[in-house]
């Protein structure tokens, strides 16, 4: 098990470019199982949890290649169907939160998948009640093997399209049964779909595969199965969690960073809802500026009363922020609630900031005030271990910014979304080592 070593209070200068999302690229590299045709994917994160997905694609039979970094080509005209009924499928998919996106493409394609009940981050029950009840919505039989703890999808013929009201806005859940409805018989229309900025580049990069979808954007999605689909070439966009996780890397450093090709438009609130924070950052053409900040205030609601920070679907406040959100709050002048409604377990990492100096009242599962020291009280430095990809990102911030020498364990959490993230950031004038 590895570990950072950070020696905190150095300034950042100079710029760094965003990696691809993580979380589109869970989504469109399963799309790969849906034609037998070539694609081809460029702006691949090479993170933990893309390669052990691409390894896994690969033990399924489809062939990859590495063109370059970042770029790889997929060819999915040989999966051996067999493999994918085996027992040692079922306990990989186990191990990795985004094989679930292999569901769908599966169910759609061959007729047959396995759902196990997913890996990943440890932040509270984390429900697949939209996938499953999507496909057997779609005409998929399903059954419970108790000694593998996974569901078994079954098809007899072509699933076949029909109308659902999703019981949440759920991203993978809409993007899993999106990729069975291309495939499946007539039309599928998806009310309460999420239209996170991924998801339409899923439908996009389906479309140009032959798919035919009405929507796109919308939380209202109508998809024309279709017989087949074809090849194509796609383009990951920039992971706009990271892209935040730099901007409050930058304030909580009081630092002047400049984020490079982020794509603005994509964003949607998240410039905005560090400006409540106090930050100010300047959009540069598609790059951003974040200048260095002796102090940032959080603002008030317009009655006075305090500012809360909250996440909800998109186009709202993406929940995988809100942890780096409440890190930097422990440094502005003011407070602020943090709501986290996704997840119940994902700000009990509040507990090692508390023990660095952070003025943070834990309310309850859900919901953090936190009381900003404006910078006059610094952080101490502690030993922190990574629950979780976010929590792991949040602590490295604090880190960075506390007084001494830190250590982080279990970095295999935070390398799961963030590639080379000492390297990249040691370029900015970190000081992070990896032991």
């Amino acid at each position: 098990m590895s570990k950072f070593i950070i020696e905190g209070g150095h300034k950042l200068s100079g710029s760094i470019t965003p990696q691809g999302a993580k979380n589109e690229a869970l989504e469109v590299i399963s799309a790969v199982l849906l034609t037998p045709q070539q694609v081809t994917i460029s702006n691949v994160p090479e993170i933990l949890d893309v390669m052990n997905l691409i390894d896994l694609l690969q033990k399924m039979g489809v062939k990859v290649c590495r063109i370059n970094k970042g770029t790889f080509s997929f060819q999915a005209d040989e999966v051996d169907t067999s493999y994918i009924e085996t027992e040692e499928f079922v306990k990989k998919c186990a191990a990795l939160r985004g094989s679930v996106m292999v569901v769908g493409p599966l169910l759609t394609r061959f007729g047959h998948a396995w759902f196990a009940k997913p890996g990943g981050d440890k932040i509270g029950r984390r429900r697949v009640d939209t996938h499953l009840d999507g496909m057997i919505n779609l005409g998929a039989e399903m059954d419970y093997d108790p000694s593998r703890r996974a569901f078994h999808l079954t098809t007899k013929d072509r699933l076949v399209g029909r109308y659902m009201l999703l019981d949440e806005a759920s991203v993978t859940g809409t993007a899993n049964i999106l990729m069975a409805a291309v495939l499946a018989k007539g039309t599928t229309t998806i009310y309460n779909a999420a239209c996170e900025p991924y998801i339409q580049q899923l439908c996009r990069m389906l479309g140009r595969m032959g798919a035919f979808i009405e929507g796109v954007g919308s939380n209202l999605l109508r998809i024309h199965g279709v017989e087949s689909l074809h090849g194509t070439t796609h383009k990951i966009l920039p992971d706009m969690i990271e892209v935040g996780s730099f901007i409050g890397m930058a304030a909580i450093c009081r630092s002047e960073i400049t984020i490079k090709d982020v794509s603005w438009y994509d964003l949607g609130i998240i410039p905005d809802s560090f400006r409540r924070l106090g930050i100010k950052l300047e959009q540069r053409g598609d790059d951003i500026f974040v200048p260095a900040q002796e102090s940032y205030e959080i603002d008030s609601f317009l009655d006075g009363s305090i500012m809360t920070l909250a996440d909800a679907p998109w186009p709202g406040l993406t929940p995988d922020l809100l942890s780096v959100m409440l890190v930097v709050a422990t440094q502005c002048k003011g407070s602020v609630l943090i709501h986290q409604k996704m997840f119940e377990s994902r700000l009990f990492f509040v507990d090692r900031l508390i023990d660095m100096g952070a003025q943070i009242i834990l309310c309850d599962p859900h919901r953090a005030v936190v009381i900003g020291h404006d910078h006059r009280i610094t952080l101490k430095a502690a030993k922190l271990v990574s629950p979780d990809i976010r929590a792991g990102i949040a602590m490295l911030l604090a880190a960075m910014s506390a007084n001494g020498t830190s250590t982080i364990d279990n970095v295999e959490q935070i390398d799961r979304g963030y590639e080379d993230i000492e390297g990249r950031l040691n370029a900015l004038g970190a000081h992070i080592v990896r032991a």
